[in-house]
């Protein structure tokens, strides 16, 4: 999205596994001083960034009840200086838990999306994390099959969706590539974006801007 000129924020909302710093090559040394009071997101790859993870000690784990993780995600809303973003894109963690109420009880949501790999035992659980979404009266944008391929097999989240009355957004197959350069903080979008895997992302950003543009 930011590639396609999009004002782009992410938050990572996954309190208990905070790696969107790791996926995006940042460190609790990237968090500029605070402004008036709030967090300032650092920027990577033209994305501004906010996580748990700048704010706790590497490797150590998260261990709360329900209402401070609540408390911790509205705070990386009302207490970090987001700029004027076209898009805030919340990542959030498996299951239908605290954290999807929380959101939805936050800010409003334009549109839930639903990232699943294709075989059934995970595709009953982003069912579950859909049905959450449609209770709490938040849109859905559509379902992304994720690692398809050989190993979790290819085609699951498309009959989902066709199953689920829902767009199905599109497809990235499982790819050492990806792997690394998540592993690395260099998403492939960026460092290779002619390659065929940064490709499958660059549709996704397009069928999701359509998405929203639509429901707008």
């Amino acid at each position: 999205l930011a590639q396609q000129g999009a004002r782009v924020g992410i938050l990572d909302a996954d309190i208990y596994g905070p790696n969107i710093p790791t996926m995006m090559g940042l460190t609790a040394d990237h968090l500029p001083d605070p402004e008036n009071g709030k967090l300032v997101p650092p920027l990577a790859y033209g994305v501004e960034v906010m996580s748990m993870g700048f704010l706790i000690p590497k490797g150590q784990a998260v261990i709360w009840r329900g209402p401070m993780l609540h408390g911790a995600i509205r705070q990386l809303f009302t207490d970090v200086a987001w700029g004027a973003l076209d898009y805030l894109i919340v990542d959030m963690p498996p299951g239908t838990g605290d954290a999807t109420l929380t959101l939805a009880q936050s800010v409003p949501v334009t549109g839930g999306v639903i990232v699943s790999t294709p075989q059934d035992v995970a595709l009953e659980d982003a069912e579950k994390g859909l049905v959450a979404f449609q209770k709490l009266e938040v849109p859905i944008l559509g379902i992304i099959e994720n690692m398809a391929g050989d190993i979790f097999g290819e085609g699951g989240g498309e009959r989902a969706a066709q199953r689920l009355h829902v767009p199905f957004l599109g497809r990235v197959y499982l790819d050492r590539a990806i792997r690394e350069g998540g592993d690395a903080g260099q998403p492939i979008v960026a460092v290779d974006p002619s390659s065929p895997q940064a490709e499958a992302f660059q549709q996704l950003a397009q069928a999701v801007a359509a998405r929203v543009s639509v429901m707008s």
